[in-house]
Formats: structure tokens, sequence, C-alpha cells
């Protein structure tokens, strides 16, 4: 039995492959997760439960009151505006599920995370790419050009999602830019706005305005996986207007029930504790970037950190190509760098045609082995010029 036509062409994000394909004795510049230790405060409240008297039951399908609870009291808003997820990417795909018909379109971010892409096309639906301004950061006027593009009748753009900061550049988004997309997004009837603001808390120096602080009409994502230092729990959640929630709930249940209950126990502590935790995490974040301009060669260390997110968006050195950041250049070089210099990076190319001629090195891992994976580089990068 063949699979259905929305799976021909799916393989293994080229973020997976590239580093499922690296030589044992790699550093990992690749994924993106936090590598400093789960905050204590996670750690403490799951040994209390696994020492607790009782069982291990299915949790409600809503998700544990409290986590509920939790989350509302931080986004501001009720119970009912919050959608309880096994990550962030769970409830963009009971969102994407609920909320498109095969054939539809929807508008991406290029250069983007390429599951947009890919949850998208199970879906059944189509993607979309729409040009990031300067740095990658938001521009209103690009995709209002995507959008008159695609016009209004039979592939007309029906969703539009947001990253910001983003992935894989760390440029955030303005609140006038936001608030122009937003306006946009409302002139155009039948159009949903998705704001995927996983690394929002995870900032530098300036907090980054969220969606919700210009509309509630539009749906947000979180989850613990970056700011909360907590990955491998897989809570996430959305936050919209119950009546657009109701249906992505639906997905969500006939998907996984709900989340963890130990992973909802601890991540209801995080959101309780973020006053400690957040700060903490930022400052973990800053170290990490003041490592990439200590220790970094020149042509990293003189990029400059982004808004936010542990992303070092870089193009590839001029030995790489006829030009710094040449056209296919990207992959090559960091193919290179794995099989010869002992680190993973990721291409630029697994982000879309933008991302092509650059590398995604991410910086969020443990101190040690960035300092370490940095040195490769400097030495890898001066053997090929």
């Amino acid at each position: 039995m063949t699979a259905t036509a929305r799976m021909r062409g799916l393989d293994t994000s080229l973020i997976r492959s590239f580093a499922l394909d690296a030589p044992s004795a790699n550093i990992s510049l690749a994924l993106g997760e936090p590598g400093w230790p789960l905050p204590l405060v996670a750690r403490l409240a799951l040994g209390d439960w696994a020492h607790r008297p009782g069982s291990c039951t299915y949790g409600p399908n809503a998700g544990l009151p409290e986590l509920q609870a939790a989350v509302a009291d931080r986004a501001g808003c009720r119970t009912d505006e919050v959608m309880l997820t096994a990550g962030s990417q769970a409830a963009l795909y009971a969102v994407m599920t609920a909320h498109l018909d095969p054939g539809d379109v929807v508008a991406v971010p290029d250069p983007g995370f390429p599951a947009y892409r890919t949850v998208a096309r199970l879906a059944g639906a189509t993607a979309v790419a729409y040009p990031m301004g300067s740095a990658g950061t938001l521009d209103p006027a690009a995709l209002a050009a995507t959008l008159e593009q695609c016009g209004t009748g039979p592939g007309a753009v029906r969703m539009v999602v947001l990253n910001h900061p983003g992935n894989p550049t760390g440029a955030g988004a303005s609140r006038a830019a936001l608030e122009q997309v937003a306006e946009l997004c409302e002139r155009h009837a039948g159009l949903l706005l998705v704001s995927d603001e996983v690394y929002r808390e995870l900032y530098l120096e300036r907090p980054q305005p969220s969606l919700r602080e210009v509309t509630h009409e539009g749906i947000v994502t979180e989850s613990v996986s970056k700011a909360w230092s907590a990955p491998g729990l897989r809570v996430g959640w959305a936050l919209g207007p119950p009546g657009l929630l109701s249906p992505a709930r639906l997905v969500h249940n006939a998907m996984n029930t709900a989340p963890a209950r130990p992973s909802q126990v601890a991540a209801t502590a995080l959101l309780r504790a973020s006053d400690d935790v957040l700060p903490a995490a930022r400052a973990e974040l800053r170290a990490r970037w003041q490592t990439v301009r200590d220790q970094g060669p020149a042509w990293l260390s003189s990029l400059g950190t982004p808004e936010g997110g542990f992303y070092l968006w870089a193009p590839v050195p001029a030995a790489a190509g006829a030009s710094v950041g040449a056209s296919g250049s990207g992959q090559a070089w960091a193919r290179d760098l794995r099989d010869r210099g002992g680190v993973t990076v990721v291409p630029g190319s697994a982000f879309g045609p933008a991302g092509d001629g650059h590398v995604r090195l991410s910086v969020g891992g443990p101190l040690d082995e960035l300092a370490e994976g940095l040195r490769r580089i400097a030495a890898f990068s001066q053997e090929a010029s």
C-alpha cells in the first residue's frame, strides 16, 4: 500500500539528516536546544510527583487546570483562550489541520523554520514563501506583495505564519510591523494569522512584542522548550479566540489525548517560577554570545548578535564560493565542515531558497562544546582559505 500524495517527496528534514550523518566525534552546533540544565524548580516538581502516591492516569483532554491557569496568568487571558499541546509544533499541526482545506495556501517566511512547510503539506495545503526584510526582520510590504500576487480567488492565501525572533536568523519584529501585518490580514476575509513566538522570551537586550499586544484575532504558539530550557518535556500551547481553538482542540485530542501528566506538572512549576527562570536563561544566552565574540573566528564574531534566540545566521566565507554567501556554497561548505572539520552545522538551504549561501549555527549548547566547535571552525576556515 502506497502513502498518500501529500507524503510524496517528504523526508527527514535537512536539519536532522545533517546531524544524523555526522561522524561520532563531531561537535554539533546543529540542533536548536538549550545546553544549560533543566531549572531546579522543574526537577523538584518531577521528583515530588514521582514520589507522591497514586496512579499515572490520563490527563484531561484540555490539560491540567493548574497548567492552563499558569499559562493564562502569564498571557493575561482566560483559560478558554489557552490550548495546551504536546509542544508548539503539535499546536501548529492542530491549528493547520483544523483550519485548512486541501489546496489552501499558507504564507511562510523565507528563510524560515522548515516545519511550517511540512506541516502545511500534511494538512493538504500548499506553502508559498514571503521574503523577509533587512537582516531577516518582518517586512509588512513584502508580505503584502505576496498576498497581492496570490490574489483573492482560488489559490489565495488562507493563513499567514509569523516567527519572531525568527529561526534561523534570530531577527525580531517591531510592534509597528506587527500592527501593519495584523491590519493587512484583517482586510483579507477568511485569512488566519498565526504567530510562532517560542523564542520571544529568549531575548538578549530588549523584550520582543507579541502579536497579542496588537490583536487578539490571531493565534500565538509558544512552549517551554526554549526560554524555560525544557525541550524534552514536550509542552506547548496556543493562545487565541475560543472559536478558533475549539476545532484545533479536537485534532490535538485525537493526536495525543493530552500532554504527558508529569511534563505538565514540571511545566506548571517552570511557568510559576518565570521571574527566576527566564532571567537565568537570558544570562546563559548572553554568556554564549560572549563566547562567540571572544573565541569565534573574525568572520563569525563580527556578525553581531540577533534580537533573540541562539542561532548565528552566517554567510559562508569567501573561500567556499565565488563570493561570500555565493549561491550553492552553503551546503557544500557545511558538508566539508562536518566531514573534515569536525563540526556539524545546518546548511541555510534547509530554511528555504533565501537561505542558500548561508549556514545556521546553534550557540545554545554546552559552553565547552561551543568553545571547541568555534576553535575547530577557525582552524577549518584557515585551512580552507
